[in-house]
């Protein structure tokens, strides 16, 4: 009854991913960003759609029952943390640039090196996102379904790829929007049916008023400040938040788009954060994800079905964006398939973002099946974005002295340093460093945190310092023939954005 259930869900989501699809319209930009004519509702459903996932409801249970309260709930706070400054500071200007992707706006303010190097580091974090999302569907197929982990996770694949791949950012808005009601009905129902049944009955040490897990370090508050910082400010340079943000109809729909986001990716983790906390005595961790144990062994059957496909609502729609925005980056940033047409008139580009979904989303299986954690690799992700990446963008957003050497210096210094703490340190995040750890008797456990913070201030050092000595170096030239200094010149103006194709 409930793989029914399930399957009742999927099937409905499916059918609207595919009866919009025919928005496309074969045209790339209506693929892409929806021929930029999205209004605010499924905007903003689309980005809370990508901030709600496996990672912040799996993830954030095994989290905060096992560790505490802001061990899991900051995954979903910090993502509609992410939500709330980008709407503040970026949303307006970067729906007005008319963008396809976001490594546009890198090769626009730094040139083709950053653009090519940015690319690079997105999608080799969004395929870890992407794996994230997987990891939950796996887990599921494979305790409600009975069949093999791995093929689970070929499963959800298979799902998203196929409404994705045919409606592309409009099948992603359409869906998202019925996804998130799910998701927001799921998350409450679970709340109100555990506080009825079992009392909100919080371990001594664990809930959210125990502020030691922010403020002391045994209790976990550097790992737990990491999370929040990681994915609240890393975040920000996400490319498939941007993408939905390029899809906007006005800055202003944009701005909105993410202030609704953030409050209703707030609504639905924090729920998850609270039951997991309620029932620690009621499920055994060691059988996978809890809140699946909990739901398959004690949840009543229809509350059952509405959660679970709650969460494969929640992972479908980070998916399906995630490849999307990955393959786009791929094909016009890297493959630098910037002419949309061919000389017969035909959008080739289009073609093109299809095909490289297929690899895109075959690296994320493999990354699913070697490294089978739901929050963990979420923060991993955007630890990598904030380390390389979210200096130069904000940079280039507050001042006119920026330059190529200063943005190519703190993406190599703020991801060395992270890559090397990452390699060195035991543990990430609380959870045993299983995917590359060297063993040295340099750096234990309780340093687990703090390379998030290294590497962002490795990079904000690197671009700052690189800025000062060009500065110098162009003040000294000056002054040898008598003339005045000058500043670093400008970045090349803003491209003329691109008309918006609207829907046939």
């Amino acid at each position: 009854m409930i793989i029914l259930g399930i399957a009742v869900s999927v099937l409905a989501v499916i059918g609207i991913g595919l009866l919009v699809s025919r928005k496309v319209d074969g045209d790339s930009v209506n693929f892409l960003v929806a021929g930029r004519s999205l209004g605010l509702p499924l905007v903003a459903a689309g980005l809370m759609g990508q901030a709600v996932d496996s990672n912040a409801t799996l993830g954030n249970t095994d989290l905060a029952g096992s560790v505490g309260f802001w061990a899991g709930a900051a995954l979903p706070l910090g993502l509609g943390l992410c939500l709330l400054l980008t709407g503040i500071f970026f949303a307006k200007p970067m729906n007005r640039m008319g963008l396809l992707t976001l490594p546009d706006f890198y090769k626009i303010k730094y040139g083709r090196g950053v653009e090519l190097s940015a690319s690079i580091l997105m999608i080799f974090s969004f395929c870890i996102l992407l794996a994230g999302n997987l990891v939950a569907g796996g887990y599921l197929f494979e305790r409600f379904l009975g069949i093999p982990y791995t093929a689970g996770v070929l499963l959800i694949v298979a799902i998203v790829l196929t409404y994705t791949v045919t409606g592309g950012m409009f099948s992603d808005a359409y869906t998202a929007l019925a996804q998130m009601v799910i998701t927001v009905i799921g998350s409450l129902s679970l709340l109100i049916w555990v506080g009825s049944t079992y009392g909100i009955n919080i371990p001594d040490g664990m809930g959210p008023f125990d502020l030691g897990q922010l403020t002391d370090t045994s209790q976990g508050a550097t790992v737990n400040w990491a999370t929040l910082i990681a994915l609240g400010i890393g975040d920000i340079v996400a490319i498939d938040f941007m993408q939905r943000i390029f899809s906007a109809r006005s800055p202003e729909i944009a701005r909105r788009a993410c202030f609704a986001g953030a409050a209703g990716t707030a609504v639905v983790g924090i729920p998850y954060a609270l039951v997991a906390l309620a029932t620690t005595d009621l499920v055994d961790a060691e059988g996978g994800p809890r809140l699946l144990a909990l739901l398959d062994e004690h949840a009543p059957a229809g509350l059952a079905i509405l959660v679970l496909s709650a969460i494969v609502a929640a992972s479908c729609s980070t998916a399906n964006g995630a490849i999307l925005g990955t393959a786009a980056v791929a094909t016009r940033n890297i493959a630098g398939r910037t002419d949309r047409t061919d000389a017969a008139g035909r959008d080739t580009l289009l073609r093109d973002v299809r095909i490289t979904m297929l690899p895109v989303a075959a690296v994320a299986i493999f990354f699913a099946v070697q490294v089978p954690q739901t929050g963990i690799l979420l923060t991993l992700a955007f630890d990598l974005m904030l380390a390389g990446l979210i200096v130069p963008f904000v940079a280039a957003h507050i001042t006119p002295r920026i330059t190529t050497a200063a943005a190519v210096a703190a993406m190599v210094a703020g991801l060395g340093v992270r890559l090397v703490l990452f390699v060195l340190t035991p543990t990430m995040y609380g959870v045993p460093n299983t995917v590359l750890y060297l063993d040295n008797s340099l750096i234990g456990p309780g340093f687990d945190g703090w390379p998030t913070f290294l590497g962002f201030l490795a990079s904000l050092i690197a671009f700052l310092g690189t800025l000062t000595v060009q500065r110098l170096r162009s003040a000294g030239r000056k002054s040898t023939v008598g003339e005045t200094p000058a500043p670093v010149p400008l970045p090349a103006a803003l491209p003329t954005p691109e008309p918006a194709n609207q829907p046939g």
